[in-house]
């Protein structure tokens, strides 16, 4: 089903409707739907939108089956799916790549048993590119997943068949995970809300517990800020980390008028372009007619900053090219990995006597961070360097010289949250000249998600965020 000539979407008059995630619960609660009568909504529209191409393992029966058991939480019998990159019991856990045959894991994560603490009803697994690598879900040889927006534009990532799905309306709330603004990302590509919580205010995989420096947060896509506050409150029920601030239910704005900085430019002077600039300014100066105080802020990071991320990214690739066998499968081969992942371990090779400096610089990234909120208690910026581009840009079949170059210049402002581990959330508050969305991004102090969802809440009331049914 369509709006227009080019928005793809599943919203229908159905037990789903247009709700958000807390409508539908609120329905079920009520008795006026089912469980079971929202998962085969659900499946309906994930069949009518199957262009998408966002999902990677359907799982259908087994969440009618689910759906109609006991379910509690705010979010009961509420349909979901999970990010491909963790595993569901029973599934394969592709991470994105044709390099390796995945087998059915043998247990859910814990990322899934928090997830689905909240009642959620898993329908399947959601697509990423190779190993959550890139910033739009584009592959070597395979159907790139599409912006229900435009199908012609990238829809992020590497959470970016989990935002197609929730912007396209198959389920009002999504699985996502950050380690580079894999959540932000894709949640401004598609227009939908994308908190990265805090590091340890989640449920880590097993898996980012192994690495030097955590960048990876678990999380949800959401279209309304009340989901994302729902959701984070109910995560912090199943796991509660003592050394942070509780979030708490947030229910809408504070009073509080907040000390706002404002950055335009990334690390390394990397200008970004007349629509971004222009939507961060005038946001701005909505801030600032809202009564917030609203000035300049300095970046939040060191200035070696995007080399050492830019090397650690490496890293991460050397690990699974060095390591597949033993990681992934036997039958895991480098030379069947696309030339994302092959030039990241390729560049890593090339600066492997940088590690000790690299690792100790993006661990201290975090004191520098919490320096910059002394002063600051929001600091608003562009999510991404540029608009949202068509899909074949940032394609991996390009030479990685040239792709490593356009990805650095658009994912330049998302990383710093990763390194020093500090809350960020992605608002879609603009649209481009071409009507894709274009978020503006928030960052705050360490365990401080309370006010970047107040903020959200006021900044949603004020400008209503647009909405891909018309």
């Amino acid at each position: 089903m369509s709006t227009g000539t080019t928005a793809v979407h599943a919203f229908r008059d159905d037990a789903l409707a247009d709700l958000d995630a807390t409508g539908v619960a609120q329905r079920i609660a009520s008795g006026e739907i089912t469980a079971g009568e929202a998962v085969e909504a659900a499946v309906v529209r994930a069949e009518a939108v199957a262009s998408l191409a966002a999902i990677e393992t359907p799982d259908f029966a087994r969440a009618r089956t689910a759906a109609s058991g006991a379910h509690s939480g705010p979010f009961a019998g509420v349909p979901t799916f999970v990010k491909d990159n963790v595993d569901v019991a029973g599934l394969p856990t592709g991470q994105g790549s044709a390099a390796f045959t995945p087998p059915r894991a043998s247990k859910d994560s814990p990322v899934v048993t928090q997830l689905l603490s909240t009642g959620l009803v898993s329908l399947g697994k959601s697509r990423l590119p190779e190993f959550g690598f890139s910033p739009t879900s584009e592959f070597a040889d395979a159907e790139p997943v599409h912006n229900p927006w435009n199908p012609a534009f990238s829809s992020g990532a590497s959470s970016g068949g989990a935002a197609a799905l929730v912007a396209a309306g198959v389920v009002p709330i999504a699985h996502g995970n950050d380690g580079g603004g894999s959540i932000r990302i894709p949640a401004a590509a598609c227009g939908l809300v994308g908190l990265k919580p805090t590091r340890g205010r989640t449920v880590a995989d097993p898996t980012d517990l192994t690495m030097p420096v955590r960048l990876v947060t678990q999380g949800v896509l959401t279209r309304t800020v009340r989901d994302a506050a729902r959701y984070y409150a109910a995560a912090e029920h199943h796991h509660r980390n003592r050394k942070l601030p509780p979030v708490r239910l947030v229910t809408g704005p504070s009073s509080t008028r907040l000390r706002v900085g404002v950055i335009l430019d990334s690390i390394g002077g990397l200008r970004s372009d007349s629509e971004t600039r222009a939507a961060v300014s005038a946001t701005a100066d909505l801030l600032s007619n809202l009564g917030h105080h609203v000035t300049d802020a300095p970046l939040p990071v060191g200035p070696q900053f995007a080399d050492d991320f830019s090397i650690y990214w490496g890293f991460l690739s050397f690990a699974i090219c060095a390591g597949g066998k033993r990681l992934l499968g036997r039958d895991f081969e480098k030379a069947r990995t696309d030339n994302l992942t092959r030039g990241l371990d390729a560049l890593y090779r090339r600066n492997v006597a940088k590690t000790p400096g690299v690792l100790y610089r993006l661990q201290r990234s975090a004191q520098l961070y919490a320096k910059v909120f002394a002063d600051y208690d929001v600091i608003a910026s562009p999510v991404l360097g540029h608009t949202v581009p068509e899909l074949g840009f940032l394609s991996p079949t390009q030479p990685f010289d040239e792709l490593f170059e356009k990805l650095v210049r658009y994912t330049s402002f998302t990383p710093a949250n990763n390194a020093a581990g500090g809350p960020a959330i992605s608002l879609p508050l603009h649209t481009t000249a071409a009507g894709m969305p274009l978020g503006v991004h928030f960052s705050a102090a360490h365990g401080d998600e309370r006010t970047l969802l107040e903020l959200a809440f006021e900044l949603e009331q004020v400008r209503p965020f647009a909405r891909i049914q018309g």
